[in-house]
């Protein structure tokens, strides 16, 4: 008997909850006002837009990895209330390239767990993911872009902004994020692009699509350096992996040829940086060029650009 009050009040404690939560999300004002939140390996960056397209930026320094506390923390801003898109540090995800399983369309996120499993470092057990198409190779199979991250990780972020007044929308990579900026358009851009200290990532965009993506190594550490230090080979190893990329992008992918390279980088030397890259190739190169409310905040790209992910295609986690 007291068994059974007991199994009877668990049920109907539940159920309040589950009604609480319901009505909570039901009431909850859709906001007029955006925040991106951009994690990188030693701080949080955010962009938080107004209702009246005003911006206010902030960084906040993580520490010993707690990027909970740095939530925490923006979520006890006064009023911080916004639809919120987050974008994972670049340490927290892996994008791994495999042929399209032939599985129906509501299997195919299971068959890739088990296709990527040997690739990636996450256990399938505390693996979630999703994918992007990327352009089909002539003559070959269809490939998907498969994006993974650790669950349990996600879930600690997403569950500190639960009671919160920012209502998550989207979770995306820094890639989204940066290719968000590119204006929907026919000619295929190149984005050279970086967060402050994490690596540089290269993009080329077209039709709001991620047709190439690649991350370069060795140079997070590229903003500590003096132009004297640059000139030894630094900007001309760079400009090697431009080239790369370009050539992938017109002989592998029987793509027409990029027609301009836009830059992103947050550190002093930037200017120097564009000038010295656009010596080297016969492509135009410049520096990317923000609208006037986002001038002078390269170091806020990737957070800005999560305030536009709706209008991209992205990596979605409800």
């Amino acid at each position: 008997m007291c068994n059974a009050i007991a199994s009877d009040s668990n049920s109907k404690n539940l159920e309040m909850s589950l009604k609480t939560k319901i009505t909570k999300l039901l009431s909850k004002a859709e906001s007029n006002q955006t925040i991106g939140i951009a994690f990188r390996q030693d701080a949080m960056a955010y962009c938080h837009l107004s209702e009246l397209g005003e911006c206010q930026y902030h960084q906040a320094p993580i520490t010993d990895g707690n990027q909970e506390k740095a939530i925490k923390e923006l979520v006890n801003t006064p009023d911080v209330q916004a639809q919120g898109h987050l974008v994972v540090a670049p340490s927290q995800y892996q994008i791994v390239q495999v042929d399209k399983p032939e599985v129906p369309e509501e299997e195919m996120l299971s068959a890739l767990k088990w296709q990527v499993k040997e690739l990636v470092t996450i256990p399938p057990e505390d693996m979630i993911l999703d994918y992007f198409s990327g352009p089909v190779l002539a003559g070959g199979s269809e490939k998907l872009n498969v994006v993974c991250s650790q669950k349990s990780a996600l879930k600690v972020l997403v569950e500190a902004l639960d009671d919160s007044d920012i209502n998550l929308k989207t979770i995306s990579t820094e890639e989204f994020a940066f290719a968000s900026l590119v204006p929907f358009q026919e000619q295929a851009l190149m984005l050279v692009c970086q967060q402050p200290n994490e690596e540089i990532v290269i993009l080329i965009v077209k039709l709001g699509r991620i047709y190439f993506h690649r991350r370069l190594r060795g140079y997070a550490q590229l903003g500590t350096k003096t132009i004297e230090e640059l000139s030894f080979g630094a900007v001309d190893s760079l400009s090697l992996e431009i080239q790369r990329s370009s050539d992938y992008f017109e002989r592998q992918l029987k793509q027409a040829p990029i027609k301009e390279i836009q830059v992103i980088l947050p550190i002093k030397t930037a200017d120097y940086i564009v000038n010295k890259l656009g010596e080297n190739t016969n492509t135009p190169v410049v520096s990317f060029s923000f609208d006037e409310r986002h001038k002078d905040k390269a170091m806020f790209a990737a957070a800005i650009g999560a305030t536009q992910l709706d209008l991209m295609e992205r990596f979605v986690h409800d």
